[in-house]
Order: structure tokens, then C-alpha cells, then sequence
């Protein structure tokens, strides 16, 4: 039996998914991570490695493999990606070069690179947190965007329409970023201006260099701040196709300038009659379980997870084109505290064209609303003819859903 190498963060979402699909086509998984003393039998029997040592752990998965050669090599997420494709390049297996898949997670180098080679980008700055930071904001533009380097999931994303309000987001963000490892990504943010128009998703996957889409979403829930929570995606988008081409153009154009060449892509634009401003394009598949909503409802169809698979052991794929309108709604935090209770599942489950309703964090568990959560409650999933029709289906469900929370006492000084 051929062997996947998947490395992941011990506490990683992405792990399931990834073991299940390798399963499915037959591939044992050999997974590295911090797990030395994990209850997870994958990660405690996998390759203990850490992550705060790159070229150490690299060396340690190379020589694994000499004793037990890998077909292909992942990183299941934005922390990794650079770490796979580093292995991947030693082991001669596919893999984009290290460089590329370092600059597709770090959004200052990013922003930088793709400015430089012509791509629509924000124009941004960079500030350092540990300096005095209303010397390096005396000509800024508002309103504006600041937001971690390295984070994901909109977390310490905050909008500020005026000095005062810049000072308060700097002042959340240090106490976000403020236990990173990295020194840089410790200290430095990223300031953006701040673009209207509309948010799309866009889902694909790099074969040779060439990009291939397998969906756009409309974000019909118009992301405005002063935080970034996201809500409904919906597919197919709704957009013209001139537009949607421009989406793939300017997508395809940041890939290039990256020298990303293979693998899965997810990235995220703000689209008006100037361009479709690049806001991340990460060589991943899409967070959370969002792309379940994108799955072949088949036992033998088609998953995120098969397709990164497929293309991480240098296997040619050509998924069937995805049939209908689906959507999913990142379920939003009412309020912080702790979760006593969700009531209207059912209910809500019993809405027409609603798939599933999933609530993933357990109860007697912590709610952390953004800027400073990473995580929401759970999703709704629906399928239908129209587009409208999802978008209905998932506001109707969770209306029916009321979650009760408890506060969360903290003592002073604890």
C-alpha cells in the first residue's frame, strides 16, 4: 500500500477529512505533527516533529522516508503548506516551489510580491506593533483594513475609519498576535485601504501551471466591518461571465507571480467596476467544513480532499462539473460566553432544501466572537435549483436556531 505523508497541526480540522479520503482511494497515511503525547493514535504513532524548528523537522520527515518512502506529501493548511512543499521538492514528488507556497501564506510578503508584479492588490503598508505607531500613521488614508500577516478565518481582521479607531484594532491585534513564535509575525500587521465592492470565495486547483475553477461564491451578506465575520457562500455565482473571468484573470495572474504550479487553490477577491482586488490566494483548500458544500453527494464522487490527493501523488484529474446551486452558512456567534445549548435543530433541519445542520462546538464550551475567535459554531448546508432559493433555505434555518449562552465570569488578575 502506497503511503500519503500529511503534515498538519495536532489540533487540525483538516486531519479527518484528509485520512478519510486517503482511505477511500486505498493510500495509507503517515501523518506529521506535534503529537508525541496525543490521544489521537494518527498523530502519536506519526512523525514527531516542531513546528518551531523548520529545517529540523524537515530533516526528520526526509529521513522517515528512507525507510518508509512517501507517494506524496500535503500540508493540510496555510501553517504547513511551506513545510510539504520543502519535502516535497527534497523527496523529487510534485510540489510547488517552497518560496511560492511561503508567499501564499504570509499576506505582507504577498501583498508586496504581487504589487511588484502588476497584480490587483490593495495599496497597504506595514507597521510595526512594538514601535510607536502613531509616527508610522501620520498620512494614513481612511478608512483602512489592519489585520495579522499570518492568521486565517478573519481573525484580528478589523476595519478602522479614523485614527482613534486604528489605535483601538492595533491595541486588540498585539493582544491576538502577542504568543506567536515568530518574531515577525508577532510585530508586524498589515494595513490596507479599505475596497468597496463585493466579496467573492473562489475554489479551484493548479495542474501544470494552468488554473482550473471548480466554483465561485456570492457573498450575498455584504462584508462591511468594522469585523469581517464571514456568512452565506452560494454557487454558482451570480456575477456576469465577463466578470467571472476577470475573477479567474486576476487569480490566475497572483498564482503565476507567486510560482505556485500544482495543487488546490483557495482565494478570496473584492470585485467593483475597477478590477477584482486580490485579498488572499492561499495554495489550500477552502477552511472549515465549507467545502463539504461542494462535495458529490455519490459515495464515489468527488471531495476537496481526494482532488488535493490526486494532485499531491502526480495523478491527473478532471472532476465532473458541479451540478445545481449550493450554498453553506458559517453559522455566527451570537455573543461570547459559554455555550449552555442550541434549541431549533430540528426545526431548522426540516427546512425545504436544507441538507444538514451541523453544530461543531460542544456544549459547556467557549463562544469567542471575532476579532479574536477563529471558529464558528457549526454550518448549514442546502442544496436547490437557484441560487435564491439556498439563500432562503440557510436565512430560514437559522432563524430557527436559538443558541443559549451563559456569560463567562474572569476574575481580575486570573
Amino acid at each position: 500500500m502506497k503511503t500519503l505523508l500529511l503534515i498538519a497541526r495536532p489540533h487540525s480540522y483538516r486531519i479527518p477529512p484528509y485520512l478519510s479520503a486517503a482511505r477511500k482511494m486505498g493510500l495509507d497515511v503517515n501523518l506529521a505533527s506535534e503529537g508525541e503525547h496525543s490521544l489521537i493514535s494518527e498523530i502519536h504513532n506519526g512523525i514527531n516533529i516542531d513546528f518551531n524548528d523548520f529545517d529540523k523537522s524537515v530533516e526528520i520527515i526526509v529521513d522517515s522516508a528512507k525507510e518508509s518512502p512517501f507517494c506524496g506529501v500535503i500540508g493540510c493548511d496555510d501553517s504547513t503548506v511551506e513545510m510539504a512543499a520543502k519535502v516535497a521538492e527534497i523527496l523529487g514528488l510534485p510540489h510547488n516551489p517552497p518560496e511560492a507556497a511561503r508567499l501564499s501564506r504570509r499576506k505582507d510578503l504577498s501583498r508586496h510580491h504581487l504589487m511588484e508584479q502588476g497584480c490587483a492588490v490593495p495599496q497597504h503598508r506595514y507597521l510595526d506593533i512594538n514601535q510607536d505607531i502613531i509616527s508610522q500613521i501620520s498620512d494614513l488614508a481612511y478608512p483602512c483594513v489592519v489585520k495579522p500577516v499570518h492568521l486565517s478565518a478573519s481573525r484580528g481582521v478589523i476595519r478602522a475609519n479614523n485614527q482613534d479607531e486604528l489605535l483601538a484594532a492595533c491595541k486588540r491585534i498585539k493582544a491576538i498576535i502577542n504568543e506567536t513564535s515568530d518574531s515577525i509575525e508577532a510585530s508586524r500587521i498589515l494595513i490596507e485601504d479599505y475596497i468597496d465592492g463585493v466579496e467573492v470565495a473562489y475554489e479551484g486547483f493548479l495542474s501544470d501551471g494552468e488554473l482550473h475553477t471548480l466554483a465561485i461564491f456570492d457573498k450575498p451578506i455584504p462584508l462591511v466591518g468594522p469585523y469581517f465575520e464571514e456568512s452565506i457562500y452560494v454557487t454558482p455565482s451570480q456575477l456576469s461571465a465577463e466578470t467571472q473571468k476577470t475573477i479567474k484573470k486576476s487569480i490566475a495572474q497572483a498564482c503565476s507571480a507567486y510560482g505556485l504550479k500544482t495543487g488546490p487553490i483557495h482565494a478570496e477577491a473584492r470585485v467593483n467596476q475597477d478590477n477584482a482586488w486580490i485579498l488572499e490566494v492561499a495554495s489550500r483548500t477552502i477552511g472549515g467544513d465549507c467545502g463539504r458544500s461542494l462535495d458529490s453527494s455519490e459515495e464515489s464522487g468527488f471531495s476537496l480532499e481526494e482532488l488535493a490527493i490526486n494532485l499531491a501523488i502526480g495523478k491527473k484529474i478532471t472532476p465532473n462539473p458541479i451540478q445545481g446551486s449550493r450554498g453553506v452558512m458559517m453559522i455566527p456567534i451570537p455573543k461570547g460566553g459559554i455555550l449552555k445549548r442550541v434549541e431549533g435543530l430540528e426545526e431548522a433541519r426540516q427546512v425545504p432544501f436544507v441538507e444538514k445542520v451541523d453544530i461543531i462546538i460542544s456544549e459547556g464550551h467557549e463562544l469567542i466572537p471575532l476579532p479574536e475567535g477563529e471558529q464558528y459554531p457549526g454550518y448549514i448546508f442546502a442544496r436547490a435549483d437557484t441560487p435564491q432559493q439556498v439563500i432562503t433555505a440557510l436565512e430560514d434555518a437559522h432563524a430557527k436556531l436559538e443558541f443559549k449562552i451563559s456569560p463567562l465570569w474572569k476574575i481580575e488578575g486570573l
